[in-house]
């Protein structure tokens, strides 16, 4: 049986860094536009041992989300090696477009991937640029269409991105100000020559627009005064928690269930770095599920030093690990690994994959 492998990996991490300190100088407010009535450094220091956040990056002077995209798709490129005239499908996930500094407008037409296309040179009509929304699961949505797109025959290699430029569309007087970040990952997936058992193993996506739709959103700014037709991203944190917990492992388990394999056989798992406590909770809730204690060392985190990049989080992880930039992980062949997210939508998403 033949599977669609990842053969290249690269991602791009902005030169901005934006230390927790840099926030001190901020007012917050809550969503009713009322003081948060403690002293800033209170609050800062709180956010740390929640999220694990100290520091973030951010995207320089005029570069943009598909900038940094294509910076990324060279990376992965060159790192597997082929010609990029021959991708044929080229997927780039994001959630607001190109957003330049000094301002909050999206801007997605073109779509960023006809952008990237044209920066990398492509000039193959037959390699389709297309964007997906899926909040910040999104590049691993794209990972799971790829493969299915390669293994029906729609496909041979696919370029997939996650992308974003999230410190353009933060609301300074809101604390959630604080975790987000950009970036951009990027990865080719095509389908192997060889049966030789690695490559994707088996996937799940579940989605609960009813209840979850709203729990991240654009919304007006919390500051008191503030222009009311403009929109910044909002989160109720503690319902995305909440949801996450309780259904990311779920999704999780029904993904490696499917995949054949053992959970004894996972030896790394790439969550979204969406918030230290929180990604914790969900690989001990995994576990749980088996009736087993969550191992240690089974989870790189780059969140401490990067951010939440939303869709970039995950390909940015895989590429530091795989390339042996994380401290005190590393992958070897036969490794059984688990990629996972959970973003607006509310939707989820994971993927088993032998290294």
């Amino acid at each position: 049986m033949h599977r669609t492998i990842i053969t290249g990996t690269g991602s791009y991490i902005p030169s901005i860094i934006k230390k927790n300190d840099d926030f001190l100088p901020n007012r917050f407010f809550t969503e009713t536009k009322e003081p948060i009535d403690r002293p800033q450094a209170e609050v800062v220091k709180k956010f740390q041992q929640i999220t694990g956040i100290a520091e973030r990056r951010y995207a320089a002077g005029q570069m943009t989300a598909s900038d940094m995209a294509i910076e990324a798709a060279r990376l992965a490129i060159a790192d597997s090696g082929i010609d990029p005239e021959t991708i044929d499908q080229l997927i780039v996930a994001h959630n607001y477009g190109d957003v330049l500094p000094g301002t909050n407008q999206v801007d997605a037409v073109p779509s960023l991937a006809s952008r990237v296309k044209k920066g990398l040179g492509i000039n193959n009509p037959n390699c389709i640029p297309y964007d997906l929304l899926f909040g910040c699961p999104g590049w691993l949505q794209g990972l799971i269409q790829a493969d299915i797109f390669c293994r029906v025959g729609a496909a041979r290699r696919c370029l997939i991105i996650g992308t974003e430029t999230l410190s353009r569309v933060i609301d300074d007087s809101d604390r959630d100000s604080m975790i987000f970040s950009d970036g951009a990952g990027a990865c080719i997936l095509e389908i192997s020559p060889a049966d030789d058992g690695r490559g994707v193993l088996g996937t799940a996506t579940r989605s609960d627009a009813i209840d979850g739709a709203d729990y991240i959103y654009f919304g007006e700014s919390n500051a008191p005064g503030s222009d009311e037709h403009l929109r910044f991203i909002k989160m109720k944190g503690r319902k995305v928690y909440e949801y996450a917990v309780k259904h990311v492992p779920a999704a999780m388990k029904d993904c490696l269930d499917k995949s054949g394999v053992t959970i004894q056989e996972v030896k790394k798992i790439f969550i979204h770095q969406a918030n230290e406590k929180m990604d914790e909770s969900i690989v001990r809730a995994f576990y749980a599920l088996y009736g087993m204690t969550a191992p240690t060392h089974i989870m790189p985190m780059c969140i401490q030093w990067l951010g939440n990049s939303s869709v970039a989080t995950v390909p940015t992880l895989y590429d530091l690990v795989r390339k042996s930039q994380m401290a005190d992980h590393a992958l070897q062949p036969g490794d059984v690994i688990l990629f996972a997210s959970v973003g607006a939508g509310m939707n989820i998403n994971a993927v088993c994959y032998r290294y």
